[in-house]
């Protein structure tokens, strides 16, 4: 029977998690995440989103250094909570993931369509084929071996790096401080209205940071596991920090917030403000193919979610199912894309990003740091190969913010996610 190959290394291990988490997300949410907050207090919830995702890198670190294998969650959650209630928390999450993971494909494929219009204008239905293209160009360019998709993630990778130096390097030669940090009125008073803008921003922040654990999903890939997928976690999570906090504030020292709140192309309107048109029109077809890059590790790591639990008895057998030469599960992949092929044809950007986070605190984000909090209380023999510091701290404020978030979110939102 053929086996997944651990054939990722670190480099490669940083860049699928690296162009997993700068998609077209933070291109398309920074004028939402302005608005959300009216000012450029908005960098408070680039600072949330990246106290979250070390906080939560924390728990995913510890549990794919014990558990590398391929499925992340799934693996994860039926090793916390046991026979008795493990194999429910993993299916709900696997259930969840074959409704969330084509959300999250689609969501990017239809951001690339939007963003697209910069260059070509597009009426509606142009936009769906386009999104709904990219989603089956994506499949195609992941039907190959492991080996060859880790080195096609370093060559996106460097891409994507380059192209957000650029914009910071661009943006701090012209950074203009009285546009900066020119805040309204009253903008860091903590009424309730201040917290509601800064769990609706901070929803669009954690959407760009998301990836930090794909990884863990390739568990069953990665070459020294118990090491290498805690060192790619932090490095990543730690290199998209400080490129998302220099680029929120190098556009906010070049386009006055009040224009960029409003702003579809906020970044190639970026580039044409300093530049002019010529090499705005460059930077869009550069953003675009972050967009492509992210969307290629995504649907790379959650086409092994529903392997794993089709291999453990817990899901549809056909998940299971090994492409015979190049040993990927190339049936998940299919149905996962084809599912988001659809999706992309049919929903919006802006619902579909809110939908992603919300219904996933529960079941996986929160579930996985209470399940670690418990299985060190239950087991404190038990050996782990990396421990997070600090415990439990990590642990405890990812759980806060993550039901803060929840807690913040619109009831449309919090009605589908326990709906699915």
């Amino acid at each position: 029977m053929s086996k997944l190959i651990r054939g990722l290394s670190l480099r490669q291990s940083v860049a699928i998690n690296m162009i997993d988490m700068v998609g077209i997300g933070p291109f398309i949410t920074i004028p939402f995440i302005i608005g959300a907050m009216n000012g450029p207090q908005c960098i408070i919830a680039w600072m949330l989103g990246a106290l979250l995702s070390f906080c939560d890198g924390c728990v995913w670190a510890e549990l794919g250094a014990k558990w590398p294998q391929a499925g992340g969650s799934y693996v994860f959650l039926q090793n916390l909570y046991g026979k008795k209630y493990g194999k429910l928390f993993s299916f709900l999450y696997i259930w969840q993931t074959t409704i969330q993971a084509p959300l999250v494909i689609a969501s990017g494929a239809i951001g690339f369509a939007s963003y697209l219009q910069y260059l070509i204008p597009l009426a509606t239905w142009q936009q769906k084929c386009v999104s709904g293209s990219l989603v089956l160009f994506l499949i195609f360019l992941l039907y190959r071996k492991i080996e060859d998709i880790g080195k096609i993630s370093v060559f996106m990778g460097m891409i994507v790096c380059g192209t957000i130096l650029w914009l910071i390097i661009s943006g701090l030669m012209q950074f203009d401080t009285n546009l900066a940090f020119t805040y309204p009125k009253d903008a860091f008073k903590l009424t309730p209205l201040f917290f509601v803008g800064l769990g609706i921003a901070s929803q669009k922040t954690i959407y760009s940071f998301l990836g930090y654990y794909n990884v863990c999903h390739l568990g069953g890939e990665i070459k020294e596991p118990e090491i290498n997928i805690p060192r790619s976690i932090f490095i990543s999570i730690f290199g998209i920090t400080v490129l998302y906090l220099l680029m929120q504030i190098s556009v906010l020292g070049v386009i006055p917030w009040q224009e960029a709140k409003g702003s579809e192309f906020i970044v190639s309107t970026f580039f044409e403000k300093i530049y002019g048109i010529t090499v705005a029109k460059i930077a869009t077809g550069l953003i675009l193919f972050i967009a492509i890059s992210s969307l290629f590790a995504v649907m790379l790591g959650y086409s092994r979610v529903p392997y794993a639990a089709a291999v453990d008895g817990n899901y549809f057998s056909i998940f299971s199912k090994l492409h015979p030469t190049k040993n990927f599960p190339h049936v998940s992949l299919l149905i996962l894309g084809g599912v988001a092929f659809c999706f992309s044809l049919l929903f919006k950007m802006k619902e579909i990003i809110s939908a992603i986070i919300i219904m996933r605190i529960l079941i996986q984000f929160v579930s996985q740091s209470v399940g670690i909090l418990l299985l060190h209380q239950q087991k404190k023999e038990e050996k782990f190969p990396w421990r997070m510091p600090l415990y439990p701290l990590p642990a405890l404020v990812g759980i806060a913010v993550w039901l803060f978030i929840f807690y913040t979110a619109e009831l449309q939102y919090k009605l589908f996610a326990l709906g699915i």
